[in-house]
């Protein structure tokens, strides 16, 4: 790669790093696999700079790169990873005052025990706010397909949530 593609390169990455690190923090829960995963995410991207046409809107390929290999990554390794039985010797740390506080760790509780695609589709239709079609694209299936699963998933995280799956306004 000749250096003005090594400097542009690095000027987007110092643009986009932040937002892909929140948006992969939201598909894993968890800061250092988010920071793995935004890695594995920009070296994809960086092997691919040369053939990309536009450089200054590369935020949906780059988006469909990281679930793409977030999805796989939980499919690869689904027997192979060990899996956490008993909780950590530290306490829980205690939620603060503040509901949304307590909302927010009920719900990355929730998304935690969803499939790794069930993830991506919350992700991307409600995190990303993307259309069906968008994301039936990124997902390599129909829209039928996203409708449907994505269905089951809000189904799924709204027994596990109970009464926080309610908007506040309806709650009257």
């Amino acid at each position: 790669m000749n250096e003005a593609h090594e400097e542009d390169f690095s000027q987007y990455v110092a643009r986009a790093r932040p937002a892909l690190r929140r948006n992969a923090f939201v598909l894993l829960g968890d800061w250092f696999a988010a920071d793995d995963l935004v890695q594995q995410t920009l070296i994809a991207v960086y092997r691919s700079w040369e053939r990309l046409e536009r450089h200054d809107a590369l935020s949906a390929y780059t988006r469909t790169v990281m679930v793409r290999l977030f999805i796989d990554e939980r499919r690869r390794h689904r027997w192979t990873r060990e899996l956490l039985q008993n909780s950590l010797p530290e306490p829980e740390p205690e939620p603060e005052e503040s509901a949304r506080v307590g909302d927010r760790l009920a719900l990355l509780k929730a998304l935690s025990g969803l499939t790794a695609r069930q993830r991506g589709l919350v992700y991307l239709r409600y995190w990303e706010d993307l259309s069906i079609e968008d994301v039936a694209q990124i997902m390599g299936c129909s829209p039928a397909t996203v409708r449907s699963s994505t269905s089951r998933t809000l189904r799924i995280l709204r027994e596990r949530l109970g009464g926080l799956g309610t908007p506040r306004h309806a709650q009257c």
